[in-house]
């Protein structure tokens, strides 16, 4: 096998696991926007700026599945 094919394999391995990343790091965004929870532009934000921590990722997905009063 040369070295450019494993390199290739390499790349899709990579934009996998990047995607797949994308997805749970956006989980709290897709729950409100299907829940079509009424905050969920405040989720989004909060998804957004504060989910690369886990305690905003928490917090936005709590937020994100509770339900509205």
């Amino acid at each position: 096998m040369s070295d450019a094919a494993i390199l290739g394999g390499l790349g899709v391995f990579g934009l996998i696991l990047v995607l797949i990343g994308l997805v749970v790091y956006f989980i709290p965004t897709i729950v409100a926007v299907k829940r079509d929870h009424p905050n969920k532009v405040a989720i989004i934000c909060v998804d957004i700026f504060l989910g690369w921590s886990f305690l905003g990722w928490v917090v936005a997905l709590v937020w994100a599945l509770k339900n509205p009063e």
